[in-house]
């Protein structure tokens, strides 16, 4: 018992001792926990400048978007024989000669009347041909390709040529299905954003024992 007294003054004298400590140590703990986040700050940074030299030295750019934003001057509208209008947003930004041909032969009307003459069920529905067998093209020098990476998916439209890679002139297809090895083989130029349900709808064949035209076509900004 006569003890006690000193343990008690022995306790005092550590406390401050154990009070301290366990502040330097809080103190530390969080001076390393800021040099943590300044580390992982300092590494995204240099992240993403490395990333900046690679596409400068490599020429890579950022994906394609597959969604922009709706512009009626580059929205084509097809009326179609057998009913229903079709909607597609054209995309310059990725094959802007080809956009830039569909807009001046649709200004022409050199679509109106025109047949899908090869149409293949679960594949594709194409058009724009003045031959309505698949030979012919506008009075305008082919195109050279403009081969991108948005893909061969349902609604795509893409471009139709021949053999030879420069020869898309005034042919075009609408995908009924996905067909991903078209990728980069073809143009793309396009999607259907309204109307696809029409584009299902065309009678089949090459051509169709009654096909579907292109009554006329138009751009959205112009109304005609």
């Amino acid at each position: 018992m006569k003890f006690r007294p000193f343990f008690r003054f022995f306790a005092l004298l550590l406390l401050p001792v154990a009070l301290l400590s366990g502040a330097s140590l809080a103190h530390a703990q969080g001076g390393a926990s800021r040099t943590d986040e300044m580390a992982k700050a300092e590494r995204a940074a240099k992240a993403r400048e490395q990333a900046k030299e690679l596409e400068k030295d490599s020429g890579v750019k950022a994906p394609l978007q597959a969604v922009v934003p709706l512009d009626p001057a580059n929205v084509w509208v097809l009326e179609l024989s057998t009913g229903g209008t079709v909607k597609i947003q054209l995309r310059p930004d990725v094959a802007p000669q080809h956009v830039a041909r569909v807009k001046e032969l649709t200004n022409r009307g050199f679509y109106n009347g025109l047949l899908f003459h090869r149409v293949i069920d679960g594949f594709m529905a194409q058009g724009g041909d003045p031959k309505g067998d698949g030979t012919g093209g506008s009075d305008l020098p082919d195109l050279h390709a403009e081969f991108n990476d948005l893909p061969h998916v349902r609604g795509t439209v893409s471009m139709a040529r021949a053999q030879d890679e420069n020869s898309a002139n005034s042919q075009f297809f609408i995908m009924l299905m996905p067909r991903l090895q078209l990728d980069r083989k073809y143009t793309v130029l396009g999607r259907v954003i309204e109307g696809m349900s029409y584009v299902d709808a065309i009678p089949k064949g090459e051509p169709a024992p009654q096909p579907a035209k292109i009554v006329r076509a138009y751009m959205m900004a112009s109304g005609n």
